[in-house]
């Protein structure tokens, strides 16, 4: 095949060079040479945009098409129609025979690239023989050493005393020899690998590296294999194995997590090392064993799961033999959800649901305060629940339970459990009802058996009932973009049956209707402030809420309390969250908000906003143990926000009461964020006689605190030989001392990361677990998943971890 001239590029023409370096046109020997070597299959190159691909039939001459643009790969029926170009200063040889040519040698196809100062070819073998100062590029991946063997058609073939740089993640590495066991597989042996970056000279020492016999890298499962490994950090080795694999790329790939190291008060010295299990592409698992040095071996571990027609997640872990309470300790959590029918019945499939965490011991929360987020709480949630939707209709059936770990010191009332709750639901929206359309219709009806077992010094307490509720609903919107109104009535009926205080079965019902009508205008003005332009707005607000008073103290209490004292909730009709107490409130609130949006985007600049709510009658309804409200004039509420730059923002919330003159409760908190791990925040927070916390939370590069510059680097924050603090921390100024702190510090040295974070968690008045967390981290072999991280993004607001996913580079990005 003879490869055209034009329109190539001359660099990339079919030429032999001259011995003075010359270029002159090719002759009848060259040509010769170039359609044996034409045969090669190579690899892909590429040339300069606009890339020529070729289109010849049988008895006509090769012809060249534009693309329209750079290909990473090409089809293999294209693949093999590619020419193949040869520079070199001296060259022998004959037809189907071996061809040598010698003096900067250069053999390129499509993606390869072969250098060398002496090129030997069989073209009856197809092999290839390079020997001095031999460099081969094969899709961005380059190797150079003394002699290279290769057969060109198959790709087999062994380099010696190679060095190597990996294009998918920047990987560098030598090795006593090389296998090429096909295009996409090779083994290197007696080798080093490692991500670090590797400066031009012989000499080299990563930071970190693995040191094996052998290591296999497959390209095509982007997986690396080490036999008879060790990795090793600073020349220290800290992790050897017989075999274990690592990722090539960001893809999810079986091997070793980052280890860390966490030295606390109550476990000593422990040491996690989870090995990650890409399963399938659907399923994957984390094996997290932990030595605790005064407790024993915690083996933890997580499952996920994705198929079409379920998900979910199970995480567990098992202590044998806690030497901490001298017994076995355990712990689980399930999430899983699943469509286990097709539509039934013209309306949605049936949805199961099932969130159940559970744990051995009421002290579990305490011994483990870095374990899973949902089981350090006190109260755990099991709940299951199936559902099933078909136009204006919906129906719910579960089952909800609650694990309660009482503390003898502090001791708390549980929620009931519900076993079962059955719901059934109608919806209907935009009703034509007396003739005009608009109107939104519901009934909801459920009907729930309460259960709870109580120990106290008695024994064993249990209570609970049964309760079928009806709750039936109308109400329309009217509105203009500068008004609104909205009426609405409602329906509260409830049946009870539960024994009294003395035990004996009671059977009673309660009916209690609620009408309210919400109102609303906006008026917006063009404003000027500073040279910008803005719209402003006001917005006043009116509330009307009318529920008359139904004695309710004979009633149980499963579900009820108390809604927190918020904008939202004093525009609401019940005081109380559930359906066991509906609060007697005759009311009228009244509110106004004024906003300033910027004028080119919309985007709300500043909101002020008050409200308070005012009755007409006392509000005798109360909770157990509560007593009437009988101040006909609430506690004022005024929030502001402000955020003038897009860099910062402000918050403040203020819970006045007009008739002692001071506030009852206080939050203040802003925010700053001038570019990519930078952020700032701080909170105050009051509630008169109860509590007063300063909250603090931080990331940001040490460099910029002395006025170091940093700008950011894609997928590698802000670049190498950085330094960042991190944290958060709650104190409390009654008490003059700190809650909770998590603070500690990050490195990025580019190939590897290291971390150390100090943590104290208030357990109690008395006791705190502290601990300091060590965790390293090598980019491109290790992936995220120790504790250390973890306790960083769980409680450092806007904490951003320092690597994310780029777009994978590109062979022209490494093209000799």
């Amino acid at each position: 095949m003879k490869p055209a001239h034009n329109p190539i590029p001359a660099s990339s023409r079919t030429t032999t060079r001259a011995a003075n370096g010359a270029c002159p046109e090719p002759t009848r020997l060259a040509r010769a040479v170039q359609g044996a070597i034409a045969a090669l299959a190579l690899g892909a190159g590429a040339v300069p945009a606009p890339v020529w691909a070729q289109d010849a039939d049988a008895g006509e001459s090769v012809r060249l098409k534009p693309g329209a643009m750079l290909q990473e790969t090409l089809p293999p029926e294209t693949r093999k129609q590619l020419p193949t170009f040869v520079w070199g200063e001296r060259m022998q040889g004959k037809t189907d025979d071996v061809t040598v040519l010698e003096g900067e040698v250069e053999l390129r196809r499509h993606d390869t690239v072969i250098r060398a100062d002496r090129v030997e070819f069989d073209q009856r073998t197809n092999e290839a023989l390079a020997t001095g100062h031999v460099l081969i590029n094969r899709n961005g991946d380059r190797f150079q050493g003394p002699e290279l063997q290769m057969n060109v058609e198959t790709y087999k073939g062994h380099f010696s005393e190679p060095t190597y740089q990996l294009l998918k993640n920047q990987a560098s590495g030598d090795a006593s020899r090389i296998d090429f066991l096909d295009r996409d597989t090779m083994v290197v042996h007696d080798g080093r690998y490692s991500t670090c970056e590797r400066p031009p000279g012989s000499r080299w020492m990563p930071d970190w590296l693995v040191r094996a016999t052998s290591i296999e890298l497959d390209s095509v499962e982007d997986v690396g294999t080490a036999k008879g490994g060790v990795l090793e950090f600073k020349g220290v080795p800290i992790l050897a194995a017989p075999y274990f694999t690592f990722p090539l790329s960001d893809k999810r790939k079986s091997g070793v997590l980052p280890p860390s190291m966490a030295i606390d008060n109550q476990s000593g010295v422990q040491l996690t090392a989870p090995y990650y299990l890409n399963l399938a592409p659907n399923m994957d698992a984390t094996l997290a064993p932990s030595l605790m040095t005064k407790r024993g071996v915690d083996l933890a571990g997580e499952f996920r799961y994705l198929q079409p027609s379920y998900t979910g997640r199970l995480r567990a872990a098992f202590m044998p033999s806690d030497r901490l309470r001298d017994d076995d300790r355990w712990a689980y959590s399930l999430q899983h959800s699943q469509r286990l029918t097709d539509n039934v019945g013209g309306g949605s499939p049936i949805s199961l649901r099932a969130n159940l965490n559970r744990v051995g011991d009421d002290n579990y929360w305490r011994d483990f305060p870095r374990s899973i987020t949902s089981l350090t709480s006190r109260l755990l949630r099991n709940e299951a629940d199936l559902g099933w939707i078909r136009g204006p209709w919906s129906v719910n059936a579960g089952v909800y339970q609650w694990q309660s770990l009482q503390d003898v010191s502090a001791p708390f009332t549980p929620p009931y459990d519900r076993l079962p709750s059955l719901s059934l639901n109608y919806q209907k929206y935009d009703q034509t009802l007396l003739g005009m359309p608009g109107w939104d219709m519901s009934v909801q009806t459920n009907f729930t058996r309460f259960q709870r077992s109580i120990l106290s010094t008695a024994g064993e307490v249990k209570s609970g009932g049964d309760r079928s509720l009806a709750v039936a609903e109308i109400t329309r919107r009217w509105q203009s973009p500068g008004w609104f109104v909205q009426p609405r009535a409602r329906l509260h009926a409830t049946q009870y049956q539960f024994d009294n205080a003395t035990g004996v079965p009671t059977s009673t019902s309660r009916a209690v209707p609620t009408v309210s009508l919400d109102s609303g205008l906006v008026f917006e003005r063009p404003a000027a402030y500073f040279g910008r332009q803005y719209t402003q707005t006001l917005e006043p607000r009116a509330f009307f809420t009318w529920t008359p008073f139904r004695d309710q103290t004979s009633l149980p209490n499963f579900d009820s309390g108390a809604r927190d004292f918020n904008l939202a909730t004093m525009f609401s009709e019940n005081a109380y969250n559930g359906n066991d107490r509906i609060s007697d409130t005759r009311a009228v609130t009244l509110g106004v908000n004024s906003r300033l949006l910027d004028a080119d985007n919309g985007a709300e600049v500043i909101r002020l906003g008050m409200a308070q709510r005012v009755l007409l009658e006392d509000q005798n309804v109360t909770l157990p143990g509560g007593v009437p409200v009988t101040d006909r004039v609430s506690n004022m509420l005024l929030a502001a926000r402000v955020q003038w730059d897009p860099l910062w923002s402000f918050d403040t919330n203020l819970q006045y009461n007009p008739k002692s003159g001071e506030s009852v409760r206080t939050t203040m908190g802003g925010r700053y964020t001038p570019g990519p791990f930078r952020v700032l925040s701080a909170a105050y927070r009051i509630q008169r006689g109860t509590s007063e916390q300063i909250d603090l939370g931080w990331q940001w590069p040490i460099a910029d605190l002395w006025g170091g510059a940093s700008t950011r680097v894609p997928g590698r924050a802000l670049g190498p030989g950085q330094w960042y603090t991190v944290g958060r921390m709650n104190y409390s100024m009654p008490d003059r001392k700190i809650i909770d702190l998590v603070a500690g510090f990050e490195y990025d040295a580019g190939c590897w990361l290291g971390r150390v974070v100090l943590s104290r968690l208030q357990q109690s008045r008395t006791t705190a677990n502290q601990s300091i967390l060590f965790q390293l981290e090598f980019s491109g072999f290790s992936r995220v998943g120790a504790s250390s991280l973890q306790t960083l993004q769980g409680n450092v607001p806007k904490y951003q971890y320092l690597r994310e996913e780029i777009v994978p580079p590109s062979r022209f990005q490494q093209y000799d």
